[in-house]
């Protein structure tokens, strides 16, 4: 499954909404090709776990119609949900990331496993595992 360039998805996104200032809280942004620099998906949490740069780490099982934002490694490796990242939102504990977080903490709610929440931020293919993600999220908002 080939990811193409896209428009926003369902739901849309203007550059407005995202903020682009969390890419200097990226613990080592040239691993990450942009794919849309502004997005918005949603879906349900199927999973959430701190990573040792810091960052929340969670997985979306996507709402129906949002396929183009997953890769064949989504598929394979994710349980064919899409990964979203907040920067900084956790003690960093891999001594590398440590400069991108200095002084910084993301004030973004985590997300809790089983709720349906609307995700905006930066769709990229992480280069070292192959699967699209939302990182840096710049925002999450829970749906009723």
């Amino acid at each position: 499954m080939a990811l193409a360039v896209m428009a926003p998805v369902r739901h849309g996104a203007a550059a407005a909404d995202c903020n682009s200032t969390l890419w200097s809280h990226v613990y080592d942004p040239t691993r990450l090709q942009v794919v849309s620099q502004c997005i918005t998906a949603t879906g349900t949490i199927a999973e959430s776990s701190v990573d040792d740069d810091g960052d929340q780490h969670f997985l979306i099982r996507l709402d129906h119609g949002q396929d183009n934002l997953l890769r064949k490694k989504n598929l394979k490796k994710k349980n064919g949900d899409l990964v979203g990242e907040i920067v900084c939102a956790n003690p960093v504990h891999l001594k590398k990331a440590r400069k991108a977080c200095a002084n910084y903490t993301n004030q973004i709610p985590k997300p809790t496993v089983g709720s349906h929440v609307r995700v905006t931020g930066t769709l990229v293919v992480d280069t070292h595992n192959g699967w699209t993600e939302i990182h840096p999220v710049s925002s999450i908002q829970a749906i009723r």
